[in-house]
């Protein structure tokens, strides 16, 4: 029964399902800086559903830019009015088993509040979470992205 239990964990060791995004207001650029890790394992999985073929993530310039683009799409931040904060792509790498992706915004003047979305993987998979850790004036909040959550309001 061992060997049987031992052999069902390499098909789906490698795929967590899982992000994190960090969302750090900095000071010193006066950017809201965004970094979005998934695992690279996910990411091509994703590929077939999401684009209708194999992604080659670490090979293909390409391919990476073709994630991050779709991460794009499925991010959001609002403020306390509603209005959506402008996101600029920055780039993405890759460290490791991750797949990194990076945006920012300038901090608009007087933020309460901050609603987020981030859909990314989530319109495949309904199991996939997304965990966002938002960070300001050395606090940090946290908003899990699971179930039929879209949008996650944090005051300040």
């Amino acid at each position: 029964m061992l060997i049987a239990a031992l052999s069902t964990i390499p098909g789906g060791a490698h795929q967590q399902r899982e992000s994190i995004t960090r969302v750090l207001f900095n000071p010193n650029t006066g950017n809201i800086e965004i970094m979005h890790r998934f695992g690279l394992h996910d990411a091509e999985h994703a590929g077939p559903e999401l684009f209708g073929r194999a992604l080659d993530l670490l090979g293909a310039v390409a391919d990476r830019d073709l994630f991050a683009a779709y991460v794009h799409d499925r991010f959001a931040l609002r403020d306390q009015s509603g209005a959506e904060l402008p996101l600029t792509p920055v780039g993405h790498e890759i460290e490791r088993q991750f797949l990194w992706v990076y945006a920012e915004a300038p901090i608009p003047d007087r933020l309460t509040a901050l609603t987020m979305s981030h859909g990314a993987l989530r319109d495949i998979w309904a199991e996939q979470t997304n965990l966002v850790n938002v960070e300001r004036d050395a606090v940090v909040r946290t908003a899990t992205f699971n179930g039929d959550r879209q949008q996650i309001t944090i005051q300040f």
